[in-house]
């Protein structure tokens, strides 16, 4: 058997400038059992909160004025619920992690998903590293009542 023999270099500068496609890096969040739930284009710190319940604010469809952001969501979807809110009742349909059935987040309209103008992430769901359970993840445990 003849012998393989390879070489590779690897070349770094920490002088160098950040390039297009890194600064389009895609992010991976998990529920805190570990399962893989959303990969999305920016950081969920970074992403506006709702005011009725501080959930995560992902736009999921475009306008005139504002983009669309790129994401994918591997969850199943509950039965709605109906919540009521200071000027009436709100109608969800959560999402559930596909392995423990925590919910996860929400919208508030039928299947598909992403047929929502937003899709709202509880606030302390997901996690970016898988297994560990976020800081913020019992601050606001009734928001799921």
């Amino acid at each position: 058997m003849p012998k393989v023999v390879s070489r590779s270099a690897v070349s770094s500068s920490t002088d160098a400038q950040p390039t297009a496609s890194s600064a389009a890096s895609l992010r991976v969040y998990y529920c805190i059992c570990g399962e893989f739930i959303l990969v999305i284009d920016k950081n969920l710190a970074a992403l506006p909160r709702r005011k009725t319940d501080n959930a995560i604010i992902i736009r999921a469809q475009e306008t005139d004025t504002a983009k669309a952001r790129t994401f994918k969501l591997n969850v199943t979807i509950n039965d709605p619920i109906l919540l009521q809110r200071q000027n009436g009742h709100e109608k969800q349909y959560r999402f559930l992690c596909t392995r423990c059935s925590l919910p996860v987040g929400y919208q508030c309209s039928p299947l598909p998903i992403k047929s929502a103008p937003f899709v709202y992430i509880f606030p302390g769901a997901l996690t970016q590293i898988q297994g560990q359970v976020p800081t913020d993840a019992f601050d606001m445990e009734t928001t799921l009542l």
